[in-house]
Protein backbone atom coordinates (compact mmCIF):
# COMPACT_ATOMS: atom_id res chain seq x y z
CA UNK A 1 0.00 0.00 0.00
CA UNK A 2 1.43 3.55 -0.81
CA UNK A 3 1.96 5.96 1.81
CA UNK A 4 -0.79 8.09 2.65
CA UNK A 5 0.03 11.92 2.72
CA UNK A 6 -2.16 13.29 5.44
CA UNK A 7 -1.82 16.56 4.19
CA UNK A 8 -3.39 16.11 1.27
CA UNK A 9 -6.69 13.97 3.39
CA UNK A 10 -8.71 14.86 5.92
CA UNK A 11 -8.49 12.47 8.08
CA UNK A 12 -7.21 12.64 11.60
CA UNK A 13 -4.40 10.86 13.52
CA UNK A 14 -5.60 6.98 14.45
CA UNK A 15 -4.36 4.44 16.80
CA UNK A 16 -4.41 1.04 16.34
CA UNK A 17 -6.66 0.69 19.31
CA UNK A 18 -9.09 3.09 17.51
CA UNK A 19 -9.47 0.75 14.37
CA UNK A 20 -9.94 -2.48 17.14
CA UNK A 21 -12.37 -0.67 19.20
CA UNK A 22 -14.37 -0.02 15.66
CA UNK A 23 -14.02 -3.41 14.43
CA UNK A 24 -15.39 -4.74 17.47
CA UNK A 25 -18.31 -1.78 17.40
CA UNK A 26 -19.37 -2.94 13.83
CA UNK A 27 -19.25 -6.43 14.87
CA UNK A 28 -21.52 -6.14 17.66
CA UNK A 29 -24.41 -4.05 15.68
CA UNK A 30 -24.06 -6.57 12.84
CA UNK A 31 -24.09 -9.34 15.17
CA UNK A 32 -21.19 -11.21 13.01
CA UNK A 33 -19.16 -13.90 14.63
CA UNK A 34 -15.61 -14.48 13.90
CA UNK A 35 -16.20 -17.15 11.54
CA UNK A 36 -19.01 -14.98 9.72
CA UNK A 37 -16.19 -12.51 9.25
CA UNK A 38 -13.30 -14.57 8.20
CA UNK A 39 -15.60 -15.99 5.63
CA UNK A 40 -16.31 -12.54 4.24
CA UNK A 41 -12.54 -11.55 4.40
CA UNK A 42 -10.09 -14.51 3.41
CA UNK A 43 -12.24 -18.30 3.95
CA UNK A 44 -8.92 -19.82 3.54
CA UNK A 45 -7.52 -17.71 6.52
CA UNK A 46 -7.47 -19.43 9.91
CA UNK A 47 -10.11 -17.73 12.08
CA UNK A 48 -7.71 -17.51 14.98
CA UNK A 49 -5.01 -15.34 13.27
CA UNK A 50 -7.37 -13.71 11.40
CA UNK A 51 -9.07 -12.60 14.43
CA UNK A 52 -5.78 -11.67 16.17
CA UNK A 53 -5.11 -9.27 13.09
CA UNK A 54 -8.68 -7.67 13.49
CA UNK A 55 -7.65 -7.27 17.07
CA UNK A 56 -4.29 -5.48 16.33
CA UNK A 57 -2.22 -8.51 17.24
CA UNK A 58 -0.97 -9.58 13.88
CA UNK A 59 -0.99 -7.49 10.54
CA UNK A 60 -2.85 -8.58 7.46
CA UNK A 61 -2.07 -9.26 4.36
CA UNK A 62 -3.14 -6.50 2.14
CA UNK A 63 -5.90 -7.83 0.39
CA UNK A 64 -7.01 -8.69 3.47
CA UNK A 65 -6.96 -4.99 4.84
CA UNK A 66 -8.63 -4.07 1.68
CA UNK A 67 -11.54 -6.41 2.09
CA UNK A 68 -11.65 -5.54 6.43
CA UNK A 69 -11.87 -1.77 4.93
CA UNK A 70 -14.86 -2.08 2.98
CA UNK A 71 -16.75 -4.64 5.42
CA UNK A 72 -15.99 -2.39 8.35
CA UNK A 73 -16.56 0.95 6.64
CA UNK A 74 -12.52 1.76 7.40
CA UNK A 75 -10.97 4.21 6.31
CA UNK A 76 -7.37 4.56 4.28
CA UNK A 77 -5.36 5.32 7.23
CA UNK A 78 -7.46 3.04 9.19
CA UNK A 79 -6.89 -0.05 6.26
CA UNK A 80 -3.30 1.05 6.07
CA UNK A 81 -2.92 0.51 10.00
CA UNK A 82 -3.73 -3.13 9.50
CA UNK A 83 -1.26 -4.25 7.45
CA UNK A 84 1.49 -2.38 9.70
CA UNK A 85 3.58 -4.89 11.91
CA UNK A 86 1.79 -4.45 15.58
CA UNK A 87 2.98 -3.38 18.69
CA UNK A 88 2.06 -7.29 20.19
CA UNK A 89 1.30 -8.01 23.81
CA UNK A 90 -2.24 -5.74 24.39
CA UNK A 91 -2.66 -6.97 28.38
CA UNK A 92 -1.76 -4.72 31.05
CA UNK A 93 1.00 -5.61 33.32
CA UNK A 94 0.45 -7.86 36.22
CA UNK A 95 -2.46 -11.03 36.40
CA UNK A 96 -5.29 -10.42 33.48
CA UNK A 97 -8.86 -9.98 35.75
CA UNK A 98 -10.62 -10.89 32.53
CA UNK A 99 -11.70 -14.80 33.84
CA UNK A 100 -11.49 -16.65 30.78
CA UNK A 101 -7.66 -14.66 30.23
CA UNK A 102 -6.78 -14.95 33.84
CA UNK A 103 -7.61 -19.19 33.85
CA UNK A 104 -4.66 -19.38 31.17
CA UNK A 105 -2.61 -17.15 32.96
CA UNK A 106 -3.60 -19.75 36.23
CA UNK A 107 -2.40 -22.67 33.75
CA UNK A 108 0.80 -21.00 33.33
CA UNK A 109 1.46 -20.53 37.03
CA UNK A 110 0.19 -24.00 37.77
CA UNK A 111 1.71 -26.00 34.80
CA UNK A 112 4.16 -23.72 33.45
CA UNK A 113 7.27 -25.18 35.39
CA UNK A 114 5.85 -28.43 34.26
CA UNK A 115 5.88 -27.36 30.51
CA UNK A 116 9.49 -26.04 30.80
CA UNK A 117 10.80 -29.22 32.49
CA UNK A 118 9.23 -31.60 30.50
CA UNK A 119 10.40 -29.39 26.93
CA UNK A 120 13.75 -29.04 27.85
CA UNK A 121 13.92 -32.94 28.78
CA UNK A 122 12.98 -34.01 25.03
CA UNK A 123 14.49 -31.05 23.25
CA UNK A 124 17.44 -28.91 25.06
CA UNK A 125 17.71 -25.97 26.36
CA UNK A 126 15.75 -23.70 24.43
CA UNK A 127 11.93 -22.30 23.93
CA UNK A 128 8.51 -23.30 21.88
CA UNK A 129 8.68 -20.25 19.30
CA UNK A 130 5.36 -17.97 19.39
CA UNK A 131 6.15 -16.67 16.05
CA UNK A 132 6.46 -19.99 14.04
CA UNK A 133 3.05 -21.32 15.39
CA UNK A 134 0.33 -22.86 14.64
CA UNK A 135 -2.83 -23.05 17.14
CA UNK A 136 -6.34 -24.75 16.79
CA UNK A 137 -9.23 -24.56 18.95
CA UNK A 138 -12.22 -26.70 18.77
CA UNK A 139 -15.85 -27.57 21.31
CA UNK A 140 -15.82 -30.93 22.29
CA UNK A 141 -19.46 -32.24 23.39
CA UNK A 142 -19.22 -34.00 26.76
CA UNK A 143 -22.14 -35.07 28.85
CA UNK A 144 -20.80 -33.70 31.83
CA UNK A 145 -20.33 -30.08 30.21
CA UNK A 146 -18.89 -29.21 26.79
CA UNK A 147 -14.91 -29.27 26.76
CA UNK A 148 -12.79 -26.40 25.05
CA UNK A 149 -9.41 -28.00 23.47
CA UNK A 150 -6.86 -25.88 22.39
CA UNK A 151 -3.34 -27.37 20.62
CA UNK A 152 -0.59 -25.07 20.17
CA UNK A 153 2.23 -25.74 18.19
CA UNK A 154 5.44 -24.08 18.18
CA UNK A 155 8.95 -24.75 16.13
CA UNK A 156 11.41 -25.45 18.85
CA UNK A 157 14.20 -22.87 19.12
CA UNK A 158 17.65 -23.62 20.63
CA UNK A 159 19.40 -21.20 23.37
CA UNK A 160 22.81 -20.08 21.01
CA UNK A 161 26.12 -19.99 22.73
CA UNK A 162 28.22 -16.68 21.76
Amino acid sequence: MPPIDLSKTKEKKVQRSDVTEKILDTKRLKGWTWKDITKKIDPKESTIYLTCGLLGQMKLKPEQAKKTAKLFGLSKLEEALLVEIPYRGSLPPGPPTDPTIYRFYELVQVYGTTWKELIHEEFGDGIMSAIDFNMTMERLPDPKGDRVKIVMTGKFLDYKRY
